[in-house]
């Protein structure tokens, strides 16, 4: 992947559902075992070849700059983009100007996932698509016998089953194209892209994740990720 792709790690978010462990820490640097949870995405990221990562920061954000002074074992070249306001989780996107690469790949910095960004990267290159949303797998079990009815009166009986979903992972790839429909300056989130994107007939294309994921985004998600780490290899 090394010179093919640009990547971006969104990491200016404020971690509010993780309040008091966000109080005076920025999430991305809240330790999942013995390191930051960016550091897992770093290292994914490393292994894949890549030396040169984006990473947007707004609360707390010198925090994370000071933590990679220290801990770059990879010799990663960083390039650290400053929010001077919330721009949601695309927003900032619009302000780095020096991507070398037709292809974007962006991921959330609260993320513990050993996906192979290889493979997610070969799926998409191989559809020719302009955009690409890696999701998990959710299932859903309905208990009991579906009842349907229309205005009060019973039309049908289903036995119980299950429903099948795709949920937003967030880890995105982007044709650089795709972000001329960001606005400047404005709060943004790689939804609301994603949506402009369809209602403009651009092709997006799913890669499901059968990889390890864990969206760190609420205590239990973090304390659950606090096990996982122990035998799950990164």
């Amino acid at each position: 992947m090394h010179n093919k792709i640009d990547v971006v790690i969104m990491a200016g978010g404020k971690g509010k559902r993780l309040n008091p462990l966000t109080n005076l820490t920025p999430k991305p640097l809240l330790k999942i075992g013995d390191k930051p949870i960016i550091a897992y995405c770093t290292e994914l990221i490393a292994s894949h070849g890549v030396k040169h990562i984006n990473v947007t920061i707004n609360y707390l954000g010198e925090q994370i700059v000071d933590y990679f002074k220290t801990n770059n074992k990879h010799q990663i070249d960083f390039n650290f983009i400053k929010e001077a306001q919330p721009l949601g989780t695309i927003g900032a996107l619009k302000l780095i100007k020096n991507f070398k690469t037709d292809y974007i790949l962006v991921m959330n910095a609260d993320l513990l996932t050993n996906v192979n960004l290889k493979a997610l990267f070969n799926h998409f290159l191989s559809k020719k698509a302009d955009a690409l949303i890696a999701t998990i797998p959710y299932q859903v079990n309905v208990p009991h016998d579906l009842v349907e009815t229309e205005e009060g009166y019973v039309t049908s009986l289903k036995a119980k089953h299950s429903y099948s979903y795709h949920l937003n992972s967030g880890i995105y790839i982007f044709k650089k194209s795709c972000l001329d429909f960001i606005p400047e300056n404005t709060f943004f989130d790689a939804t609301d892209l994603i949506k402009v994107l369809l209602s403009n007939g651009i092709k997006i294309i799913n890669y499901p994740i059968h990889d390890y994921w864990i969206d760190i985004g609420k205590p239990k998600d973090f304390k659950k990720a606090q096990e996982d780490v122990k035998h799950t290899k990164f």
